[in-house]
């Protein structure tokens, strides 16, 4: 019978770099300390790498950089993945996806409706904190950041400039997810959409 560690090992091998995993994926192959004890050994051996607690690599390699990693917001798109989570993102995080900012968040903040958690991913930490179905019931994803972005900019610091910049990347939104979304926006930020999209009053009812 081959060993928890080969079937592991052969089991990572068999996708492409890059991905993700967990000690969850390999249940089926044997119990919790063994898949533990496989996993700490194939770090080890530089097969995995291991992000944070739980949480393992399988790097694409670069011949003189060595190993790529995947973004913060990948990382956080898989974890939600395997908790069977709705995430998005907030504050910083979506000003940043949005281009508002070029600065990294050290901290890049998730809505959730899993279960609330911190995880260090080298000097950055991804953090999910639990909200309302409410919140998270938008369902354009450019609508969505546009919406977390305004929230944390605030109704006084939309410039201008930033709103030509929202207007751009607003136009490429599906208008029956943007009608949906800015029903569940607060006043001042429906109001601000509508006025960068050109949606009648009649559409957004």
């Amino acid at each position: 019978m081959k060993s928890v560690e080969y079937q592991i090992y052969n089991k990572i091998t068999k996708n492409k770099r890059g991905l993700i995993f967990f000690p969850i994926d390999f249940i089926e192959l044997g119990s919790s300390e063994s898949i533990r004890k496989s996993l700490s050994k194939l770090e080890q051996q530089k097969v995995l790498e291991r992000l944070a607690h739980g949480v393992y690599l399988y790097p694409k390699q670069h011949p003189v950089y060595g190993n790529l990693y995947p973004s913060t917001e990948e990382i956080a798109k898989q974890i939600a993945r395997r908790d069977h989570a709705h995430i998005i993102p907030t504050g910083a995080a979506a000003l940043h996806q949005l281009r508002l900012t070029t600065q990294v968040p050290m901290n890049m903040i998730y809505l959730t409706d899993g279960a609330p958690r911190k995880i260090k991913i080298g000097k950055q930490q991804i953090t999910f904190k639990s909200t309302t179905s409410k919140k998270l019931a938008t369902k354009g994803k450019i609508s969505t950041l546009v919406i977390q972005a305004l929230q944390e900019l605030g109704e006084k610091n939309v410039d201008k400039k930033i709103q030509e910049h929202l207007k751009v990347i607003l136009a490429d939104e599906d208008p029956k997810l943007l009608k949906h979304d800015t029903k569940l926006a607060p006043v001042w930020i429906a109001k601000r959409i509508k006025e960068l999209t050109k949606l009648k009053n009649d559409k957004m009812a």
